[in-house]
């Protein structure tokens, strides 16, 4: 993070929360200022150190320290979530298919989707059953994310317990509300001659055959499927460090978590991921550039039955099979 993007980030959260603002206390003693408040919380999350690690460095209580934090992730996700974590418009969209197709090859990708878990370490006992992974037997929390080649996080879902899968989880997931509900932006394409309305999602083996993923071919046998899994791994790579890059830049993402309840674990995951997607604007490697003035899509409220058939052409395992089929054949 540069120096400049911590002092805009500082004084954003001075402006809206007294509790980041240099104050004193009943007896009259100086308390700690904002760049003190916003450094202990910034080392907590990139170092993954606990809250009592830093009284020696910034002579703080591990109380306020673990006030800095949670107050700190809140006010990030309040203030920047509009921004960071956006769904991407009719412009955004165009973005990304030209520069994915440039480096993979493929037309119409939107983004890769995957799920990662993060160890509880403090889970509460009465919740260790439903949030034991049952391969591994660790307690652990699920985010989902869905993320472009530029590692910039379009969606992000957290807070399921790990025994559910990857299946489970975008049953319950958001992602595709827009697309049901009719308001996103138009994202059709073109390949080997046939238009399809939707753009799609790079996805492993385990995810349901909708007309917006396309997943992989796990046994390929000729040699065109075979350049296709392999075209399609490669893109997959890049998404995948997305997690790798999200862990080492936020160590305590790394390490098992420590807070006892899922709403201070969701502001922190939150918060990391806007934080990872402002430092990658800031160091001018996103595809797509902010603009508050450009529409998302269609806000008009379609009727139930549209609904109903836009639900009907999501799960469209025939549109998907035939999407798959003449990508193997454009690559």
């Amino acid at each position: 993070m540069s120096r400049r993007l911590f002092l805009r980030i500082t004084d954003d959260l001075a402006q809206s929360d007294p509790f980041f603002t240099l104050r004193y206390d009943a007896r009259g003693q100086r308390g700690f200022t904002t760049l003190q408040k916003c450094t202990s919380a910034i080392r907590q999350l990139a170092y993954g150190y606990a809250p009592d690690a830093l009284e020696e460095y910034l002579r703080m209580s591990e109380r306020t320290a673990r006030e800095c934090l949670h107050r700190f992730c809140e006010w990030i996700v309040k203030l920047y979530s509009k921004k960071y974590l956006r769904k991407p418009n009719a412009n955004d969209v165009q973005k990304l298919y030209q520069a994915q197709e440039q480096r993979h090859g493929f037309p119409g990708i939107l983004k890769s989707i995957d799920c990662m878990h993060w160890l509880w370490q403090n889970c509460p006992t009465a919740w260790q059953d439903q949030y034991t992974q049952g391969d591994h037997g660790h307690r652990t929390i699920i985010p989902e994310v869905a993320a472009s080649q530029d590692l910039w996080i379009w969606h992000a879902f957290f807070g399921l317990p790990s025994s559910l899968n990857d299946l489970n989880i975008i049953y319950q997931s958001q992602i595709f509300d827009d697309v049901v509900a009719g308001t996103g932006p138009n994202t059709s394409f073109t390949v080997s001659g046939v238009e399809y309305r939707r753009g799609y999602y790079l996805a492993d083996g385990i995810y349901p055959t909708y007309s917006t993923i396309v997943k992989i071919i796990p046994h390929p046998t000729d040699d065109k499927r075979k350049k296709f899994a392999k075209f399609q791994k490669g893109a997959r790579k890049d998404f995948e460090r997305c997690f790798g890059v999200l862990q080492k830049k936020w160590h305590i993402i790394e390490h098992p978590a420590r807070s006892a309840t899922p709403k201070r674990l969701r502001h922190i995951m939150y918060a990391c991921i806007l934080l990872h997607n402002i430092i990658i604007e800031d160091g001018g490697r996103a595809i797509c550039e902010y603009d508050e003035n450009a529409s998302n899509g269609n806000f008009v409220p379609v009727s139930l039955e549209q609904q109903d058939l836009n639900g009907f052409s999501l799960r469209n395992e025939y549109t998907h099979q035939n999407l798959q089929t003449d990508l193997v054949e454009y690559i």
